[in-house]
């Protein structure tokens, strides 16, 4: 890893109950906001920085992604993710993320080769699924499967080998999309499809998804088109929740797939990756264009618990670049395919109104990607339960590229954030039967006391444990 970080200027810090001063340098990057070093702050003051959410703290130096929120900038190792999502697809953005650069035209064709012949999996991993109930989330199953792949690749876990950091990414690029998959049949009661070879990426996957053995599918290349654009879209995005969980969980030394199965389970938050199903849910109960204004009204009064999902980002100030893009896609599918119902009909009302009405421009609250990607799901048919997953499998590259920049960081350190402790003073242990009544305490009357003879005798009318002797005739 190249140590980008440049020390241009410094910043003071003072206690001002003491006086005392401490010079602590800043660091600038290549973009973005330049970071004050405070690693120093509790050996030279005594003190911690308190920062709830890490929404003002670097936590390492990166070179695979920057965000600038404010101008609605991602680029993927420099590359704007406009021209990526155009020009390219998603295996070559993997080879990116992965390497650093774009693959020469050999170089792609070995990678994908390599990807291709890896998309099998162990055929004990039928029988770990069987232990999961019938009616399984698909992102439970998924989070168990690839923190269990550990356990079938003894052969390549050292995670300070390049060699085996390098075999174990190839197998979580190109396995994902079959556990993915595989999750969703289990999931149904239905025989897990096995990857073919003459499929790309995104085809492959969608194989695996809605063949059957009782009759031929043929993917819709318009389908697996735009799934391969939502994977690139979808690949990295900086230090989220779950990519900072990764990087946490591997700080310990533990192995990608266990990193990586702790990433899949941040990501299945609601406020994460959980988004576009929550928009899907918002649709469905919004239920029909005509009840969208009544929805508005309710989501503008801060009184009312309802909240529309799908709309700004915490990160994009301005419009989410990645929902320029996909918007496009989804327009074109709903073209293409039809009305598919009041859902979509709903939806595109929906999308209208916020481009509009001023509450919604005068915040900002512009439709993000998750309000276009659940779209784009449901049309292909992807069920609900399944959105999520495809986060995962898309996030996949991101994680595991985040994660061996850090083992490979040479100021990498085991994480451990700091708090500030507002919980009792310290205090003495009493052992239980001289702690007596507590003051305010109600209810107590009548509860049973033990004497050292294990005898039992009740309380008091007011709780309180009577004298020796009052109770237990040995005492």
């Amino acid at each position: 890893m190249n140590d980008q970080k440049t020390t241009k200027h410094t910043v003071t810090v003072t206690n001002n109950a003491t006086g005392q001063a401490l010079e602590l340098p800043v660091y600038t990057g290549t973009h973005g906001t330049p970071v004050v070093d405070t690693r120093s702050m509790h050996s030279k003051m005594g003190m911690f920085t308190y920062d709830p959410g890490f929404k003002s703290t670097a936590s390492c130096s990166s070179e695979i992604t920057y965000i600038d929120g404010d101008a609605g900038v991602l680029l993927y190792r420099g590359y704007p993710i406009e021209e990526l999502a155009e020009k390219s697809c998603y295996l070559e953005v993997c080879y990116l993320l992965l390497y650093g650069e774009l693959p020469t035209a050999t170089q792609f064709d070995e990678f994908r080769q390599m990807i291709t012949m890896h998309t099998m999996v162990n055929e004990g991993l039928k029988d770990f699924m069987r232990g999961f109930r019938h009616d399984a989330h698909p992102m439970s199953i998924l989070v168990g499967v690839v923190g269990a792949l550990g356990s079938f690749f003894h052969d390549s876990l050292d995670i300070h080998d390049p060699r085996h950091q390098e075999i174990s990414a190839h197998r979580l690029i190109a396995k994902m999309p079959t556990i993915a998959a595989a999750s969703f049949r289990y999931s149904r009661g239905e025989p897990p499809v096995y990857p073919r070879n003459k499929y790309c990426y995104a085809e492959n996957f969608l194989n695996m998804m809605f063949s059957y053995p009782t009759y031929k599918y043929e993917v819709d290349p318009d389908h697996s088109r735009v799934l391969d654009k939502l994977l690139i879209l979808h690949a990295d995005h900086e230090q989220n929740a779950s990519t900072s969980t990764v990087r946490l969980a591997g700080s310990s030394l533990a192995n990608p797939f266990a990193a990586i199965s702790a990433g899949i389970g941040a990501l299945w938050g609601p406020a994460h990756g959980g988004a576009n199903e929550a928009v899907i849910k918002m649709l469905e109960q919004i239920g029909h264009p005509r009840e969208i204004a009544r929805y508005v009204e309710r989501a503008k009064d801060k009184d009312d618990p309802f909240r529309l999902m799908g709309f700004g980002h915490r990160v994009y100030k301005n419009y989410d670049p990645r929902a320029k893009l996909i918007r496009i896609e989804a327009h074109a599918l709903l073209a293409k395919h039809g009305r598919l119902g009041p859902l979509f009909e709903t939806a595109l009302e929906l999308e209208r109104i916020a481009l509009e009405d001023e509450y919604f421009l005068e915040r900002k609250l512009y439709p993000n990607v998750d309000f276009y990607s659940g779209l784009i799901y449901r049309s292909i048919g992807i069920p609900t339960s399944m959105f999520t997953v495809l986060f995962a499998m898309a996030r996949t590259i991101g994680w595991i590229a985040q994660w061996k920049e850090m083992i490979n960081d040479p100021e990498r350190v085991i994480g451990r954030p700091r708090q500030l402790y507002v919980g009792p003073a310290q205090r003495s242990f009493h052992p239980r039967l001289e702690r007596g009544h507590i003051p305010g305490e109600t209810g107590c009357a009548g509860r049973k006391h033990r004497c050292s003879h294990g005898h039992e005798w009740p309380g008091d009318k007011n709780g309180q444990r009577k004298a020796k002797g009052e109770g237990c005739d040995d005492c």
